[in-house]
This record gives structure tokens, sequence and C-alpha cells, in this order.
């Protein structure tokens, strides 16, 4: 008899562990992080250790940016079996781990991580190297904000460079497969400049079919690329092999070696012509990747002449006549390394960018910024992901734009899932924010509510902030464009409110929602949405207990309030069966609150009355709808003390 007794007092506990561990489902579902944790933790102390329990807790804490306890319920989860742990977990530990700033357990677990996910995005130019500044590159602020965009004329062969001036998009390519001759290196056809059309719109680009760049002879049967317009758009600068003045041979160095050179051209009608080399090129070093200041008086260029500090260095000459330049100068050790720099790129606002492998980077070229024209003891930046990954990244070319807040351009890079060897990337980091705000108010009667605590959640469900409304109710939150947030209003004594909202690009644009919240109090009850049992039953089915936590909080909130319980069903039925049936469903009632840690003395009765106080015309023998019905079927929570 025992033995009986035992397993019936576990299958109840263990009924009540997954009714409440659904319940604890429910509330993380509507963002209730914190009633779920309250809920989870409860099912962990009564035995249930399962993998969901542990994994759902962590989630609950990440969700609040609670980095020491997500990183404890993860680490306990993950002493599962690895093969029954979703990867994404793992993940989440990770970047619980750096939040925290414990980088090599981080880096431990990254480790594992690459060994179940090989093909993910998130390990692409892993370096256990200085963990922490990888992790900052790699996940920098705006690796989910800018848009980047792999060019639809982009080929399977080399495509890169970008240049635009007066619509034109000019770029050097391999494509040109009606050249014979290969280039050892890469065994494609030898890059040649090209140019395209590019249509700008108020929310889109596009692009025309790319041709050769209108000159009858810059483009030759070796090396074209990189270019460079003046303002006035009368004079080019280009990268060229150095040639002949034929043109159909290379010249070569003693060592068998072809080099760089940087040409100009002027434009005649509607012809680049008149091309000539510039004076500081030499046949034993290579010059070329030319770029130009804002006002066109210095020229920035690549070489690995004699006297540099690396591989290749950046170099600047003053124009100071029509083919008079001043002699080079070498950037110095703030660009420059014993690595190679490459790429020079001077936008509007005097900001320097340039490629290096040679400063810290995600690997092999990636992009830098510096402030060194403006100021010469400014340290170089990594830009970061998404423009830098674990391949080659270069040719950063900025839009010179007077819209405020418009930050477009485009990059080249030979990372995967490309097109070609090298592609053209266009990148949009345009600051597009948006407005929600609201006002919080009392659903009864209008009234502005003050001291409501509002949270913005984020489209995975984590909590991005959160205020407190004052005097006049308002809250709000400055958001980004092109995303979906929820607003989630609190306050004791009130059912919570929320609203979904979905953002455009229209920048700073404004989107009202106001909450309104429900009085849990009314006159002398507590009042909740009608709570709902199964045919015949008296069981609290997970939905009544969602609604009997509003009942739990509001005692929790008042520790001296006691209230009474009355039940109440429709004429269906015999009259005494219905007392019965609904005396059990009031005592089910209490009994749920008081297993929530209410005392029992606090509910002074839990009474069934069956049909006897219906509200409506619908007694026995009377004809009446599902909802007339329904509105007899109701509980009430009167407030007999506070």
């Amino acid at each position: 008899m025992k033995s009986k007794f035992l397993i019936l007092i576990f299958a109840l506990s263990s009924t009540f562990m997954i009714a409440q561990e659904k319940l604890a489902d429910k509330f993380f579902s509507n963002y209730g992080y914190a009633k779920a944790t309250e809920l989870y933790e409860e099912v962990l102390k009564k035995g249930d250790t399962s993998l969901h329990v542990l994994t759902r807790l962590g989630d609950c804490y990440y969700n609040n940016s609670k980095s020491v306890k997500a990183a404890f319920w993860y680490e306990k989860a993950l002493k599962y079996d690895e093969k029954d742990i979703n990867p994404e977990y793992i993940y989440k530990h990770i970047q619980s781990l750096r939040s925290l700033g414990d980088y090599e357990k981080a880096d431990s677990w990254m480790k594992k991580f690459m060994e179940i996910q090989n093909n993910d995005s998130r390990i692409k130019g892993y370096n256990p190297e200085n963990i922490a500044k990888y992790n900052e590159l790699a996940n920098s602020e705006e690796k989910n904000s800018v848009k980047i965009q792999n060019l639809p004329f982009n080929t399977k062969y080399a495509d890169f460079g970008s240049y635009i001036h007066d619509g034109q998009l000019y770029f050097a390519s391999a494509r040109n497969t009606d050249n014979k001759k290969l280039y050892g290196w890469n065994k494609e056809p030898y890059l040649d400049i090209y140019q395209v059309k590019v249509d700008k719109k108020v929310d889109t680009v596009t692009f025309g079919t790319p041709d050769f760049i209108s000159a009858e002879k810059i483009n030759t049967d070796f090396h074209e690329a990189s270019v460079a317009i003046t303002n006035d758009g009368t004079t080019m600068y280009f990268t060229r092999d150095n040639v002949g003045k034929s043109t159909k041979k290379v010249k070569y160095d003693k060592k068998g070696t072809t080099h760089l050179k940087i040409y100009k051209a002027t434009l005649v009608g509607e012809q680049w012509a008149n091309i000539m080399e510039l004076p500081f090129n030499d046949d034993i070093f290579s010059t070329g990747h030319p770029t130009l200041s804002p006002d066109n008086k210095q020229l920035y260029f690549v070489s690995d002449r004699e006297g540099g500090l690396g591989n290749t260095d950046i170099y600047v000459v003053n124009i100071e006549g029509s083919n008079t330049y001043s002699e080079p100068r070498n950037l110095g050790e703030q660009i420059n390394t014993e690595g190679r720099e490459m790429f020079p790129f001077v936008a509007k606002d005097s900001t320097f960018y340039f490629s290096s492998d040679g400063h810290l980077n995600l690997g092999f070229l990636d992009i830098f910024k510096s402030q060194l024209l403006k100021d010469d003891t400014a340290a170089p930046v990594n830009l970061g992901a998404p423009y830098n990954s674990g391949y080659d990244d270069f040719a950063y070319f900025k839009n010179d734009s007077e819209v405020e807040n418009e930050h477009t351009g485009y990059f080249s890079s030979n990372r995967p899932n490309g097109q070609g060897s090298d592609d053209i990337y266009a990148f949009d980091a345009s600051v597009c924010t948006q407005i929600i705000k609201g006002i919080t108010r009392n659903q009864n009667n209008n009234d502005v509510l003050t001291s409501v605590t509002v949270k913005l959640i984020n489209d995975v469900g984590k909590v991005i902030s959160e205020v407190e409304t004052g005097d006049d109710g308002a809250y709000e939150f400055i958001v980004d464009c092109n995303k979906t947030y929820t607003v989630i209003g609190s306050k004791e004594d009130f059912k919570d409110d929320q609203k979904k909202v979905t953002t455009d690009n229209e920048h700073e644009k404004v989107t009202e929602a106001d909450l309104y919240l429900e009085p849990l109090i009314f006159e002398s009850q507590i009042v909740i949405n009608p709570i709902f049992f199964d045919f015949d039953k008296s069981n609290i089915r997970t939905d009544a207990q969602y609604e009997l936590e509003n009942i739990v909080d509001v005692m929790r909130a008042h520790p001296t309030m006691v209230i009474k319980i009355e039940a109440h069903t429709d004429s269906r039925g015999r009259d005494k069966y219905n007392k019965k049936l609904s005396d059990r469903r009031a005592k089910s009632t209490m009994e749920y609150i008081i297993s929530r840690g209410v005392a029992p003395n606090r509910i002074e009765s839990a009474i069934g009355y069956g049909e006897s106080q219906l509200l409506n015309k619908c007694s026995n023998g009377v004809k009446c709808t599902e909802e007339e019905h329904q509105s007899n079927r109701r509980s009430y929570f009167y407030i007999l003390e506070e």
C-alpha cells in the first residue's frame, strides 16, 4: 500500500512539474522572463534538471543581459552530451563569457564550436591570438547594421577597386577573355579598366552594363587598375604594368621582374587620351594605387621603393604643376609597417583609409582608417566587421554626399561565397533611426500612469532598453530602421500591456505606441480574465495558471491582503452537480494560489455556487448562445482585508 502511495505522490509531483514547466514556457514566449525564471527555478528545485529547463534559464538571463547567471546555467546545460545540444547554446555561452571578459574560457568553447559548426560564418577569420581584440573587431556594432551587397556585375574573375565620378563607377576586372594572355599569378586574364553607369535613387541603386573605359589607349594586353579622377573631371590617374612605348611588351628589371607605374590621362571630348607616365616612377620598383586629396593638391600612392618600412608603403607627393611633383614622402610608421600597406583613399572629410596586413587584423589585408592628415599622432583604426573578414579586404571607397547621416560606398574582398576571386561589395552604413514613443495609461479610465516600467525587446526576445515613466507617463526609445520590436509596460497591481512595432527605412520617423495597462484591483475585487476548465473537470489548466499568476502577484505586493474565492457555472447540467463542480473548481483555484507561496490563512474561503447566481436569463430550459452561457461561468476574487 505504501509503495502505491509513493508512486501516486511521484506521479502527482511529476504532473505538477510538467504543468509548471508549460506555464514557464508560456511566460517565456511572451517575454515574461522574470516570471519564467522564477517558475523554471522552482521546477529545478523539484528535481527537473532537463536540458530544456537549463537552457531556458540561461536564455532568460541572457535576454536580460545578465551574463554571470546566463553563463552559469549554460555551463550546466553544456555538461550534457554535445550531440544533444543545439550549437547555438554553445555560442550564447561563448558570448556570455566574452561579456564577462573571460576570453580564455570563451576561446576553449570556441574551439568546440568550430568542431561542430565548421561552416558557421562566425568562425571565419578566427585567430587564437589577441582574442579580446579579435572578438571586438569581428563583432563590431556595425556588423549587423551595415548592409553589404555583392554587386550584380561581378564575375568569376577578379573584379575590384571602385571609384565613382559623374555617375560612372570605374573598376578593374580580369573578365576580358578575348585577351588570350593569362596572368601567371592566378591564371586569369590580365586586368583592364571598366566603367559602368550608376543610377542612384532615394532607396535603390541600379547599375548598367559594364564596358571598357572610354579610351582607346588606356587598356593594353597587360594590367591596368586603380583609378583616381580630379574634381573637375579632366585628369585621370591610373596604375599600369611597366609597358614600353608600343604597349605591346612589358619592361623587366635585371631580376626579370616587371613593376607597376602610375600614368595619367586627360579628357578630350568624351575620351581619355594624352597618356603620360609620372616622373617619380622607376623601372626597378613599383608605384601604383593612386588617390587624390580632397583639394587635389596631393597624390597618394603605394610603392616598394628603397628606403621604405616594409614590403610596400604608402607615399605622398605634392602636385606642383602640369607634370611637376615634389619628392615622394613616406607617410611614416603611424601608417606603414613591415608588412603591406596598400590601396589608399582620402575621403572628402580628409579621413585616410588604406589596407594593411601589418597592423592588428582579422587575417590577410584589412581596411583601416586614420586621422593622420588632421593629427599626425593618430593611430589607425581597424574598421572591423563587416568591412573586414579573415580574407583580403581592400580598395575602400566612400561616396561624397551632402546628405546628413548617409554613409555609402564600396570595398573589395576575396571572402568566400562571392562570385569570383575578388569581388566588389557595396556598403550602406547610413545612420537610419526611428523613435518609438507613447504614454502609459489606465485602460479603464484613460488616466496617465506613472512609474510604469517600459521595456524595449528586439526580434529575438532580448531586452535592449528599459525606462520608467514619470509624471507625464511618457516613454521614448531610439531604434534602428527596418527592425521589429516589442514594447511592454509593467506596473504593480496592473496587467502588462505590449505593442509590436515594425520600423521601415524612413529616417527619424516617429511611431506612437501608447500602452494601456488594465488594473488588477477594481473596487473590492482582483479582476483577471476568465479562468477556463476542461469540460466536467476541476484541474487547473496552464492557461488558467497563467491568469492566476496575476492573483499571486497582487497578493505578494500586498502581504496583508485577505481574499475569498467564488466560482460559478452556467445552468447546463443538474443543479446539485453544478454546485459540487463549482466548489471543486474554487478549491482547486485556492490550492494553486497556496502552492505558489501564499499563506492559506490569507484565503478566507473558496466556495462554489453552481448555477444559483446567474447573470442573465439563461436558466434551466432557456435557449442561449455559447457566449451567453460563458458569461455565467466565472470566478470572483473578493478583497476582504488589505
